[in-house]
């Protein structure tokens, strides 16, 4: 496995664009398109929110189905969620101007939205819009760049990344993807839309099963403000236009691909996490030696989702009291009294606990360590061998400032 440039155009067979449809207010892109040569198998996960926009809706009635896709139509700015029947109308006409539009013969377009609730879709835009998308697809990097860009909301940066992988009979193949995901992030299929694209020659049971198993570490391992979105998403097409042998069954090929795609979505995650919306660092929090890994992974949101600790992190304050209270409260139990407790950076290492009680450190080294843009947690519970990991960001006054005036 290696990492390598790209993301959903990185992979053979796939094309994308970004386009500006007229949809948010300053003029940026707004729409994305993702297009496969010939149909994929399908697979995806959706929000676990009880109130699910149109497009989840009608994402998972198709994956769930035995229909291949071949294209994605994306915009943000509207989300598309609490729109009713028409909301779902929208859904399906969108649908059919891509059919129209690059003249598709496959049995399902996939389309996803996110932006402001409770807004119809301005149907007339997302027309124009899927036109200029169709006449600008391209297989470059830049193709897949501008399809990144397309759906940022509060993001400040583009998410995409792409890695390779040698099969059992030497064929390569490449997983490729992007996301957005700034704001209203939290565990449970955290609050993103994502799109994964591969060449693999894989089965749709497969598919499903890979993705499936890979989500619980990445994208519900991440939290930025405790919200759960209405429009969570995530996609993966695969073309089978590697060549590789089938993968059918849970062998060393199947292996290897969900090593992959584990990696890719792990490098998703952290790059939504890093840029949460006001957020200035990365904060990673490592559990180890626990009793059993679903108590590592949840401690481990505990910590990162904790209000207080993310504003200790952003003062720059080795509150560590915080930190333990948040395993404290996660609903798992440990011995306090094992705990040893460390902070990390690019500053250097610093054990701020022993046995659950402060080792005397240096606030002046602590501060140094807490003052970089990737800070790393580590927890050591001494109860067992499981480990997880979760990721966030610090709570600044900026996350404020944007979601007070959010629709305006």
């Amino acid at each position: 496995m290696q990492k390598i440039q790209g993301g959903v155009t990185a992979a053979k067979g796939f094309r994308a664009a970004g386009c500006a449809a007229g949809i948010k207010k300053n003029g940026n892109d707004d729409m994305a398109m993702i297009t496969s040569d010939i149909p994929c198998e399908t697979a995806g996960t959706f929000t676990t929110n009880v109130v699910k926009a149109a497009p989840v809706i009608w994402d998972r009635e198709i994956v769930r189905s035995a229909a291949k896709a071949q294209t994605v139509v994306v915009n943000s700015g509207v989300a598309n969620a609490c729109t009713g029947e028409e909301g779902m109308g929208y859904c399906r006409e969108t649908a059919e101007a891509a059919k129209a539009a690059l003249g598709l013969n496959s049995d399902a377009v996939l389309v996803a939205s996110t932006g402001v609730i409770g807004q119809q879709i301005p149907i007339d835009k997302i027309r124009n819009g899927i036109g200029m998308l169709a006449g600008s697809l391209s297989d470059s990097i830049e193709g897949g760049m501008n399809a990144a860009r397309a759906i940022m909301t509060t993001d400040t940066v583009s998410k995409e990344c792409a890695y390779s992988v040698t099969f059992t009979d030497g064929t390569e193949a490449v997983l490729g993807g992007c996301c957005k995901g700034s704001g209203m992030i939290h565990p449970n299929m955290c609050t993103m839309l994502c799109f994964l694209t591969t060449d693999v020659n894989i089965s749709k049971e497969m598919l499903q099963k890979a993705l499936s198993s890979v989500v619980p570490d990445t994208f519900n391992q991440v939290s930025v403000d405790g919200d759960t979105s209405t429009n969570d998403t995530c996609l993966i097409l695969a073309n089978g236009l590697a060549g590789n042998p089938l993968i059918a069954e849970e062998n060393e090929d199947y292996f290897i691909f969900r090593d992959a795609l584990l990696a890719l979505c792990t490098d998703l995650a952290k790059k939504m996490a890093k840029d949460g919306e006001g957020a200035t660092c990365l904060i990673e929090c490592e559990i180890r030696n626990a009793r059993t890994k679903e108590d590592a992974q949840v401690l481990a949101r505990s910590v990162i989702s904790s209000t207080l600790t993310k504003a200790a992190i952003a003062g720059h304050d080795a509150n560590w009291g915080r930190v333990l209270c948040a395993m404290g409260y996660s609903g798992k139990e440990f011995a306090p009294e094992k705990v040893d407790l460390f902070f990390e950076s690019a500053a250097g290492s610093l054990q701020i606990m022993e046995n659950g009680t402060g080792t005397g450190y240096s606030e002046e080294k602590a501060t140094e360590i807490l003052s970089q843009n990737e800070i790393h947690i580590i927890a050591d519970m001494k109860e067992g061998s499981a480990k997880g990991t979760a990721w966030g960001c610090d709570l600044t006054h900026e996350y404020v400032n944007i979601n007070a005036d959010y629709r305006s």
